[in-house]
């Protein structure tokens, strides 16, 4: 049995969500943002999700859906959607400042650091690690996103379960197995399971309409 996230603390030991403390919030995420794009969007959730609770888990979820149909850097896109749920067009502009000056001065400075040491066996060692470290956060991002949609597809039924558990996996065999393009997989799996729970729903209206 999955049992659903603990997302609902009392509303007075939510932090309030202000310009000063948006700002520290994405400085902090930007200051730590080490490890690609995995890690990135890991900040993010805690953040947004887990500690301050600004954001449901689900609607965190159907952000980061969102932004995988959009061109452009899906993170960004992501830090845009989550500023201007907590705080409107200020929290656009706080989220991509606080996000990308400290990662693009890090980023710059470390740049400038591995010029000088990327022939050394240290470097080259530490670099050989850094894969499976990512490649775990992936995975660890991956599971947490998939537990939020499936608990919410049980509370649905056995029916929506299964559909959920079909297109994921559906969607590995797709671009795994078969190579295909990501954008095509996404909205052919958006347009299937919206159909099928159309359907669902139209029937369900039907039968409890009848005597």
């Amino acid at each position: 049995m999955i049992e659903p996230p603990e997302n609902q603390p009392i509303a007075a030991e939510m932090p309030v969500c202000t310009a000063s403390r948006l700002l520290v919030e994405w400085l902090r995420i930007g200051g730590q943002s080490f490890g690609g794009g995995s890690m990135t969007l890991i900040l993010m959730r805690q953040t947004f999700v887990e500690r301050t609770c600004w954001v449901k888990a689900s609607e965190f979820d159907r952000f980061f859906s969102l932004v995988q149909i959009v061109p452009g850097i899906n993170l960004l896109a992501l830090a845009i959607l989550l500023g201007r749920k907590v705080l409107g067009w200020r929290g656009i502009l706080i989220s991509l400042l606080g996000l990308l000056v400290p990662s693009v001065t890090i980023t710059a400075l470390l740049t400038a650091l591995y010029v000088h040491v990327q022939n050394t066996e240290i470097a080259k060692d530490a670099l050989r690690g850094f894969l499976p470290a990512t490649v775990g956060l992936g995975l660890l991002t991956a599971y947490q996103m998939a537990r939020t949609n499936l608990i919410a597809a049980q509370k649905e039924g056995r029916f929506s379960l299964a559909i959920s558990l079909m297109v994921l996996a559906g969607c590995c065999v797709a671009v795994g197995k078969f190579g295909m393009a990501v954008l095509p997989v996404l909205l052919l799996a958006g347009v299937l399971e919206a159909a099928v729970m159309l359907i669902r729903h139209r029937k369900s209206s039907t039968g409890s309409a009848l005597p």
